[in-house]
């Protein structure tokens, strides 16, 4: 049988496109934040992670633009020979300080870090307890370790009796590490921590939590999940991206000194990966600038999206429940969905769609999310928009 079988036989995304109802790898031609240019026509955002609005701030496009002039486009090598620049210790040690922990070590992507700590640091004999709902880089992490003979656990998600019945049949000397979305990319609900913790201490396991959707959305000042709910003594590593947030590219680990200077010389996705470029670095070092001068940005994305959360619920939308900058509505069927997407997309709002098997059946949903800078007429008209789409399906 031919290894390209499976490629030439793939046939669910040309139905789709057929029936005008393709919704992925639409190119955007101008990015002014809450509001796009796509194929000629201006479009509200509601499915961008750029929280707090900051992939067009002048400040961030100047520190880029900065940081090529001095350094160049690329840094031509890996962190651990040619490619560390000054730029990377700067934001390794105000990251460190950002988060209340010893150091912070950069990758290049935020998929790549935990491809880089997982199977690092949980090996033969070993085991890695996961959340059924983490994101794929996790879930790739997660495969990475077992792959090198580690033992691979998962429990329900968020659910915390069910980790502990997972613990359980682990021994207690057993070295194990517990690893969680701080707010879940999908639904957007945030991971009971203080019961995660408990638990971690009680099996003598050790904790890693992605905050990739919870930094300057939850926590005092955007500090993500474990500032959230005072543990950030008790989480032993916080791992997040650039790129959203940070309106960037790259990701970052934080953790006491003696455990990044373990990853850093021992983790094949950063020994042999090209450091991250000077402009991204830099574009992440004035967001964090930006996030601690002002942090009335986490504020107002809060309040921007329970905004839309309560107009949605009022209008009769089935959403799933949550106070971070993601408000998933639940449509229950792929191809509602895709109809949903085409006739928000025509009205000029652009959404995600998610559909089985990335979520379970009757979990499809639009995901839309939000920005610090949406104004209250962005807002309002997504919630119109809805309510006549929602009207026209039968959704409401």
């Amino acid at each position: 049988m031919d290894l390209f079988k499976k490629c030439y036989e793939f046939t669910r995304a040309d139905e789709i496109k057929a029936l005008g109802m393709y919704p992925y790898f639409r190119p955007i031609e101008e990015n002014e934040g809450p509001v796009v240019q796509i194929e000629g026509r201006k479009i509200v955002m509601a499915g961008s992670n750029n929280y707090l609005g900051l992939t067009a701030h002048p400040k961030v496009k100047e520190a880029a633009l900065k940081a090529i002039e001095k350094y160049g486009t690329g840094c031509s090598g890996s962190r651990y020979l040619t490619g560390t620049l000054d730029l990377h210790i700067e934001l390794e040690e105000k990251m460190a300080k950002f988060f209340g922990k010893e150091s912070v070590l950069l990758y290049s992507t935020g998929y790549q870090t935990a491809q880089g700590i997982i199977p690092t640091l949980v090996q033969r004999g070993e085991y890695v307890v996961s959340d059924r709902d983490n994101h794929a880089c996790i879930v790739a992490g997660n495969l990475m370790a077992r792959g090198a003979t580690a033992d691979l656990l998962r429990y329900k998600h968020n659910d915390m009796n069910d980790l502990e019945r997972v613990l359980q049949k682990i021994p207690k000397d057993t070295p194990k590490l517990i690893v969680s979305d701080g707010v879940f990319s999908t639904g957007g609900e945030i991971v009971d921590l203080p019961r995660l913790v408990a638990l971690a201490k009680e099996h003598n396991a050790r904790l890693l939590v992605d905050d990739a959707h919870s930094v300057g959305v939850i926590g005092k000042g955007g500090r993500g999940t474990a500032s959230e709910f005072d543990l950030v003594d008790e989480v032993d590593m916080t791992m997040g991206t650039f790129s959203k947030t940070f309106a960037s590219l790259g990701g970052f680990v934080a953790a006491d000194a003696k455990i990044i200077d373990y990853i850093k010389h021992h983790s094949p996705a950063l020994i042999f990966s090209a450091s991250p470029t000077p402009s991204s670095v830099a574009a992440a070092m004035a967001a964090l600038e930006i996030l601690e001068a002002e942090p009335e940005r986490v504020s107002q994305l809060v309040n921007n999206a329970e905004y839309v959360r309560k107009g949605l619920r009022e209008a009769g939308f089935t959403l799933i429940e949550g106070r971070t900058g993601i408000v998933p509505v639940i449509v229950g069927d792929d191809g509602l969905a895709f109809q949903m997407w085409r006739k928000l997309y025509d009205a000029g709002v652009f959404v995600n769609v998610f559909i089985s098997p990335g979520v379970p059946q009757g979990r499809q949903m639009m995901r839309t999310s939000y920005m610090a800078t949406h104004e209250e007429e962005h807002l309002d008209f997504i919630i119109d928009t809805f309510k006549k789409v929602g009207s026209e399906l039968g959704l409401v």
